[in-house]
């Protein structure tokens, strides 16, 4: 960490998280600060791109703060957490996730210091190591009666649309997060999902066969129910489905 840290400052709110990089780039331990307006931006950031910390607010929309330091938390070697929040209520959980620090706004310039070393301090000398990316959103948080609960990508069969949340359906029954579909595909791309429709994404190994419904369309059969398959879909499909065949990879029993 020779030339200074590279820090990626996350909030939601653009004048409190202006004000928070421009508390960084004056200070001079940090060699270069980078903007995110959300988690599920910054996460991308964090896929392609190294940072030796991350300043992060908790209350977000969509995937909050505690939720994104817990998915770098399962890195080899994650980035440094610092929380910056303006409420004390989530102390415990921000430093039983590992943070370093637990800033207060609005963030004074002396705590940001004290941050700041605690920070260089951790980092050390593994701020030049390569550090794997997280796996984007292999697990995603759903509310339901006040308790939040993650549901595995690996138990997803398919996804539905329904306006700003998708529905995410597995054997063991219908979860809601709020998501949108386009967003969700864009993390998921590459992970054995596939869009069939606009309003649905497809969990390629959890077909256990084609059908026709009444009207002559293509249905795409699972073990947690039957997704339709639009026709500018339906090639692409059979040919993944032909080549997941092949490989063996078809209806497995790993999706629960």
């Amino acid at each position: 960490m020779t030339n200074g840290l590279r820090v990626l400052a996350v909030d939601d709110v653009p004048p409190a998280l202006d004000e928070l990089c421009s508390l960084l780039r004056e200070a001079p331990e940090v060699a270069e600060v980078v903007a995110a307006g959300d988690a599920l931006t910054a996460l991308k950031m964090l896929q392609g791109s190294h940072f030796d910390a991350v300043f992060l607010d908790i209350s977000m929309p969509g995937l909050d703060g505690l939720e994104l330091a817990s998915l770098l938390a399962r890195l080899s070697v994650p980035p440094v957490i610092v929380f910056v929040t303006a409420h004390d209520g989530h102390a415990v959980a921000a430093y039983g996730i590992g943070a370093v620090d637990y800033l207060l706004k609005p963030v004074r310039a002396e705590r940001l210091s004290a941050a700041l070393s605690k920070v260089v301090r951790m980092a050390g000398n593994q701020a030049d190591e390569p550090k794997p990316a997280p796996d984007a959103m292999s697990a995603l948080p759903v509310e339901s009666g006040g308790r939040t609960r993650y549901v595995r990508r690996d138990d997803v069969q398919f996804v539905e649309a329904h306006g700003d949340y998708v529905r995410l359906h597995t054997k063991s029954g219908v979860h809601v997060t709020r998501m949108p579909i386009s967003r969700l595909e864009e993390y998921w791309e590459g992970t054995g999902f596939t869009r069939v429709h606009r309003g649905f994404l497809l969990a390629v190994d959890a077909v256990l066969e084609l059908r026709s419904d009444t009207t002559g369309g293509l249905l795409a059969h699972t073990e947690a129910g039957d997704v339709p398959v639009s026709r500018r879909h339906a090639r692409d499909l059979r040919d993944r489905l032909l080549a997941a065949a092949q490989r063996g990879e078809l209806g497995r029993g790993s999706r629960a």
